[in-house]
């Protein structure tokens, strides 16, 4: 459903104008390519967070504490 939203509205925007339309067709997978590191990024940052939360609970699981 989304992608057909961007379709027609990609196609709103070539008829309103092309040339802006033309670049936007391709900028975004430009955009996309420079995105891709900061996504590693959190991925990365999400999963020391996790790490932490797992260390940090530890004892308390070990115990018998409810979670």
């Amino acid at each position: 459903m989304l992608a057909l939203l961007l379709f027609v509205g990609w196609l709103l925007l070539l008829v309103v104008s092309w040339p802006v339309a033309l670049l936007a067709l391709v900028l975004a997978p430009l955009v996309w390519l420079l995105s891709l590191p900061l996504r590693l990024l959190g991925l990365v940052v999400g999963a020391v967070f996790a790490l932490l939360r797992a260390v940090l609970f530890l004892p308390a699981r070990l115990l018998g504490g409810r979670g």
